[in-house]
């Protein structure tokens, strides 16, 4: 089965506002571009995904995440991050009825897409599946399979609601990269720790910050 992710990014001047306490207001823009540059670049490379949708309404990073390859929605409902996943959900089925769709966070910088590849594998056998956060609290992916609706349900205690709507909670080790998201300063050592993407690294370098 091929996927078409679809990626949520917020303007980037409002992005990782968590990552206070180890990076400056005028850092974490760019790292947050990086992040999502990381992202966007290991799913495009998987092979089991066939194009990326990225959902923002921040210029700059629809310029530097379109260069990639990545198809850029504009967040037209502007209600935050479930309406701007359905709203791309929905411009992707628009054109592809029958569509397999996955959601995405942006703050994977350590994904490696034969790790994505085995997680899109396995959601393969559901209508909905979900794979929990490094943290076991949230969400970093969420599938629907052709015909079925993706039902985005993403933020605090995500993995317990996702679970609660029906998607089937994908239960696969060796895959800590689809699950490291970034949030805070300890995110990200553990990311470093794995093995961040080169955007990432050279945004990273600049907090001189120590790795796990």
């Amino acid at each position: 089965m091929q996927w078409t992710l679809v990626i949520p990014l917020k303007p980037l001047a409002r992005a990782k506002s968590r990552l206070s306490d180890t990076a400056s207001d005028g850092l974490r823009p760019g790292l947050a571009l990086a992040f999502a540059q990381d992202t966007v670049a290991a799913a495009l490379a998987c092979p089991a995904v066939k194009d990326v949708a990225v959902v923002t309404d921040d210029a700059l990073a629809g310029r530097e995440l379109g260069a990639l390859g990545a198809h850029i929605v504009p967040d037209e409902p502007g209600g935050g991050l479930n309406a701007a996943l359905a709203h791309a959900a929905a411009v992707v089925r628009s054109s592809r009825p029958e569509s397999a769709l996955a959601a995405l966070n942006a703050d994977l910088p350590a994904l490696r897409p034969l790790e994505l590849a085995r997680v899109l594998d396995s959601a393969a056998q559901f209508p909905r599946a979900f794979l929990p956060d490094a943290a076991a609290i949230g969400t970093t992916l969420l599938t629907a399979a052709p015909g079925r609706d993706l039902l985005p349900s993403f933020g605090t205690n995500s993995r317990t609601r996702h679970r609660e709507s029906g998607a089937v909670e994908l239960d696969l080790d060796q895959v800590d990269s689809v699950r490291q998201d970034v949030d805070t300063g300890a995110d990200l050592r553990a990311a470093l720790a794995l093995g961040v993407g080169p955007r990432t690294a050279t945004a990273a370098a600049r907090l001189l910050i120590k790795e796990q």
